[in-house]
């Protein structure tokens, strides 16, 4: 007789639309960086295989809950996940996901260890660094002092506060 597999145990840690702002805001975080970007298509089409990639990264965290989060993203029907939007809405998305950042980083200080809430708010944030290395031309450093440079920092550093919040 099969049985299912039990839901990860930090899943029932938080209540159904706690867990699925924590399930979804990777995939905003890394759409509402690619579309803020308005970089054209061959390199959105980089940085979105880039945000894909950390997103994936995450089944190797040290933390159970990232882990347990990416399991939970790969089991979510495709019609469940988020859209994309045009580049026209991108600041307005960008806001609307920096106010879901702030009620995780609330939701994990309700209900996740310190070390998988820490953790978590790093893997969310590499999502859109990824995303943003990805724009670069091949062979200028992340830390470049140009304008592209500039305004990655500041979308970087919005979300870094607001995750912390």
């Amino acid at each position: 007789m099969s049985r299912a597999s039990p839901a990860p145990r930090t899943a029932g840690t938080f209540g159904a639309e706690e867990w699925r702002l924590l399930i979804r805001l990777p995939a905003e975080v890394m759409i509402a960086t690619v579309i803020s970007r308005d970089d054209g298509p061959r390199r959105t089409i980089a940085e979105g295989l880039a945000g894909l990639d950390a997103i994936a990264a995450g089944r190797g965290s040290d933390s159970e809950l990232v882990r347990s989060v990416v399991a939970a993203i790969y089991r979510e029907p495709a019609d469940g996940r988020p859209d994309e939007r045009s580049p026209a809405a991108a600041t307005e998305d960008f806001r609307d996901v920096l106010d879901h950042c702030r009620r995780a980083a609330t939701v994990l200080r309700g209900g996740a260890a310190p070390a998988d809430a820490s953790a978590y708010c790093q893997w969310v944030r590499l999502i859109a660094a990824r995303v943003c290395d990805a724009s670069r031309p091949s062979g200028v450093p992340s830390n470049d002092d140009g304008q592209a440079g500039a305004v990655d920092e500041e979308l970087l550093d919005e979300l870094t506060a607001a995750l912390s919040s």
